[in-house]
C-alpha cells in the first residue's frame, strides 16, 4: 500500500498509543472526582496540559482540548462572537479555509455579521495591503489557516502579527491544523490557535485550542468546569496526555522531517513539471507536504479510483470539504474552471519512502496514458 493521503489524516505513532492504553487503564477516576483515584487523573491530566503550553510557549490555563479541530475552529469564532456583543460585527477572512472556519463563518453572517473576503496574491498568500484596508476597519477577527489544507499555501504569519500589532480592537484566529509539527510556528502575537492530534500521528477525538489569557469566549458546550471552564464535560484523561505525548515526539523531529518531505516533493514537481497533461498548482513556497495538481482531461474520482485498485491511495480535496465538483480553494487562486474542477491532492510524510515516489509516479503516469486513450477511442 502506498498512502499519500496524509493531510487528511495520519497513522497513530505506536508510542502514542501505548500511553493512551496505559492510562485508560491505570488512571480510571474521573478527574472531576474528589477522591484519590480522581485527584491522581487530574494529576496527570494537568501535567499532559502544562507539557503542551510549555512546548508551545504558552500558559497551562491558555490550553483548552477539544474533540477535533472542527470543534476548536467553532469554539474560536462563535465562542468570541459571542463574548464580544458590542464589538463590530465584521469579520475577516479567506475563501482558502477549511469548511469548519467557513461554516462557523456563515452561521454568524446569519445572525447579523459582516464577512469581507481577503484579497490573494498569485501564490495564495494574503496580500497584505487589502489586509491593512480592512484592519483600519476595526473588525472583531481575522481568521484564516497558517497552511492551506488543499495546495499548502504557507501564509506569511510574521508580517500578519506584525501589522496587527497597530490594531489592538481586533483578534488573531489561526488555524494551524496543516502547520503544527510540519514548519516552524510561533504563537506570539495570535490570539486563537486550533490544532489536531490526528494529524500529527495521534489519535482521533482530541484536538486544542490555544486561547491567550486576554480573550474571554463563550462556551460552546455548557455544564460546568471540566478541564477549563470554557468547555464542559468529563474529559479524556487518555486522550489528553496521548496528544501531549504526539505533539512532543512530531515537534522533537520536526526540522528532520521537514527536510526529507521536501525532497520528496521535489522529486515529485520535477517528475510533473513537463509532463502534458499534468498541471501543478501548489506554488513552489507552499508546504512541501503538499503537491496539488490538476489533470484537466480526466475526473478526479476516476482518477482517484483507478490508482486505488494498485493500493495507492490520495485524495481530491479536504477529507471534510462538501461534495462540489469545483475546488473552493483553486477557485480563490484564480485558476479556470478546467483546473479547479480537476484537482488531486497529494500529501507526504516522513514515512513516505522514495521508491513509493517512483512506484506512485509509474502508476500514475500509466492511468493517465490508458485513461487519455480510452477519451480518445469513445
Amino acid at each position: 500500500m502506498i498512502y499519500l493521503d496524509y493531510s487528511a489524516t495520519t497513522p497513530v505513532r505506536e508510542e502514542v498509543l501505548e500511553s493512551f492504553i496505559r492510562v485508560s487503564k491505570e488512571f480510571l477516576g474521573n478527574p472531576n472526582s474528589l477522591h484519590r483515584l480522581g485527584v491522581e487523573s487530574r494529576n496527570l491530566m494537568e501535567q499532559a496540559t502544562k507539557q503542551v503550553a510549555d512546548l508551545l510557549n504558552v500558559k497551562a490555563n491558555e490550553v483548552i482540548f477539544t474533540s477535533s479541530a472542527s470543534e476548536s475552529n467553532n469554539l474560536a469564532l462563535v465562542g468570541l462572537a459571542e463574548a464580544y456583543p458590542k464589538r463590530n460585527h465584521l469579520i475577516v477572512t479567506t475563501e482558502l479555509e477549511h469548511s469548519s472556519t467557513l461554516e462557523a463563518i456563515s452561521y454568524l453572517e446569519r445572525k447579523g455579521y459582516q464577512v469581507e473576503y481577503l484579497a490573494l496574491r498569485e501564490d495564495g498568500t494574503i496580500d497584505l495591503v487589502d489586509l491593512e484596508e480592512k484592519l483600519k476597519k476595526n473588525p472583531l477577527l481575522v481568521s484564516f489557516s497558517e497552511v492551506n489544507s488543499e495546495v499548502g499555501i504557507v501564509q506569511p504569519i510574521k508580517e500578519i502579527v506584525a501589522l496587527m500589532k497597530h490594531y489592538p480592537l481586533t483578534f488573531l484566529h489561526v488555524d494551524g491544523t496543516q502547520a503544527i509539527g510540519k514548519i516552524e510556528t510561533d504563537l506570539s502575537g495570535m490570539d486563537l490557535y486550533t490544532f489536531s492530534a490526528h494529524k500529527i500521528y495521534g489519535l482521533k477525538g482530541i484536538a486544542c485550542l490555544i486561547k491567550k489569557e486576554k480573550v474571554e469566549l463563550e462556551p460552546l458546550i455548557h455544564g460546568g468546569k471540566s478541564q477549563t471552564i470554557y468547555r464542559s464535560g468529563t474529559p479524556s484523561v487518555a486522550l489528553i496526555v496521548s496528544l501531549a505525548k504526539a505533539l512532543r515526539l512530531i515537534l522533537a523531529e520536526e526540522k528532520k522531517h521537514y527536510e526529507y518531505v521536501k525532497e520528496l516533493n521535489e522529486i515529485l514537481r520535477d517528475h510533473l513539471k513537463n509532463h502534458p497533461y499534468v498541471m501543478i498548482n501548489s506554488p513552489k513556497n507552499a508546504s512541501p507536504y503538499i503537491l496539488n495538481i490538476s489533470i484537466p482531461k480526466i475526473k478526479p474520482e476516476t482518477m482517484i479510483h483507478a490508482l486505488e485498485e494498485d493500493e495507492i491511495y490520495l485524495s481530491t480535496k479536504t477529507a471534510c470539504a462538501k461534495h462540489t465538483d469545483v475546488s473552493l480553494a483553486l477557485k480563490a487562486m484564480g485558476k479556470d474552471q478546467n483546473i479547479a474542477s480537476s484537482s488531486l491532492r497529494i500529501s507526504l510524510s516522513h514515512l513516505t519512502k522514495k521508491e513509493d515516489m517512483e512506484l506512485f509516479l509509474k502508476k500514475l503516469n500509466d492511468h493517465i496514458d490508458a485513461l487519455i486513450f480510452e477519451r480518445r477511442e469513445d
